[in-house]
């Protein structure tokens, strides 16, 4: 079974849901507690072997690839060690989304980077907790197919997500039969909602080649796995832990109140100060 080395970080969106906190910086640095938010991702490929990692980008997002190079001082910290260390043993490519097309057109710009490799697919906006890549590289271990990750979302938010339909292997796999992007809650097979983080394989681009622009005049992703399915096969991977997708301001809310009480330098005054707060009555 080949291992995973690589990961394929999308990160070339807009924001616009977070407007005007993105009008002049990336999404993907948003602030959660210690760092931006895509350090996490890269931090969770990272922890699951990954050594090899492609951010897609696009205009306005030099920061990010400001923010993974070494600062040039002999400024320390505990949280910066930590970055400096990851740099030392990841490699990170950059290359740029010419114009913004849809997921699928994004995921095509890796076709050269991943060569002939099953790869990760983690979007730079999207936290998860426990990690999840690591839990769909067990599966992709165990079936020996592409991997989506899966979350159940209320009935009347289907129409924000991919959805798929399926039967159960186990508790947690499904063998996934069709794939939907946005559909309709009256029409969509299910509430199982893809969650953004995926084992895929190499395919995937002849996948992507073969689909024309769908939902939103984009090429969706979604719709190229629908060419995956067909020819391969993929399985879903329902995750049981939590995902915050900071490209909305309730989730980015979230997941620094969460990460924020977690924290050992952090979480006691925040704790704190969140029940004298809500004892208040302010």
């Amino acid at each position: 079974m080949m291992q995973i080395h690589k990961a394929v970080i999308p990160a070339a969106g807009m924001g616009t849901r977070m407007l005007p906190i993105t009008k002049s910086q990336p999404k993907e640095m948003m602030p959660v507690v210690h760092k931006p938010v895509i350090q996490y991702v890269v931090e969770e490929a990272y922890h699951a072997g990954v050594t090899d990692i492609l951010i897609i980008t696009g205009k306005g997002k030099h920061a990010i690839e400001d923010h993974f190079d070494y600062m040039n001082n002999d400024t320390h910290s505990k949280y910066l060690d930590d970055l400096d260390k990851i740099l030392d043993e990841v490699n990170i490519f950059y290359i740029r989304q010419k114009k913004l097309k849809g997921l699928g057109d994004a995921v095509s710009y890796a076709k050269s980077f991943v060569e002939s490799e099953p790869f990760a697919l983690l979007l730079g906006d999207t936290i998860t907790i426990p990690p999840c890549i690591n839990q769909l590289i067990e599966v992709y271990k165990k079936y020996e197919v592409s991997v989506i990750g899966l979350e159940t979302v209320p009935k009347n938010r289907v129409h924000c997500y991919g959805i798929i339909d399926g039967f159960k292997i186990s508790e947690t796999i499904y063998k996934i039969t069709s794939l939907v992007e946005k559909p309709d809650e009256k029409l969509a097979p299910s509430n199982l909602a893809i969650l953004g983080s995926y084992i895929l394989s190499p395919e995937i681009f002849a996948c992507i080649e073969e689909v024309e622009p769908g939902f939103g005049g984009e090429k969706q992703l979604t719709d190229a796995l629908s060419h995956l399915l067909e020819k391969e096969g993929i399985v879903g991977y329902r995750y049981t832990g939590t995902r915050y997708d900071i490209g909305n301001k309730t989730d980015w809310l979230k997941a620094n109140i969460e990460l924020a009480l977690k924290d050992p330098e952090l979480g006691p005054e925040i704790r704190i100060f969140i029940e004298e707060f809500l004892a208040s009555g302010k």
